[in-house]
């Protein structure tokens, strides 16, 4: 995303070059998709309660809502580990 608003739209509207949106767009697009698609999937196999898959699909609209979701996730993962030790 952030290549998209600070590369690709200013050359589109200063220097007349849409195509890098067009590029990125699709991209972050696809991106996206790929994103929810795995959260489901993690949902799934990992037995995630539907409150934890919501936080996933929420963060992904979210500017910069996924890193926040993954420092979260690993802090998760953190004391999980230390659990089992």
């Amino acid at each position: 995303m952030l290549v998209l608003m600070f590369i690709a739209m200013p050359l589109k509207y200063l220097a007349d070059k849409p195509a890098m949106v067009t590029i990125v767009g699709w991209a972050h697009g696809f991106l996206f998709i790929l994103y929810m698609l795995m959260a489901f999937v993690v949902f799934i196999k990992h037995k995630w309660p539907f409150k934890k898959l919501v936080y996933a699909f929420v963060a992904a609209f979210l500017p910069f809502g996924t890193f926040v979701f993954d420092a979260q996730l690993k802090k998760e993962q953190k004391l999980l580990q230390g659990s089992m030790q």
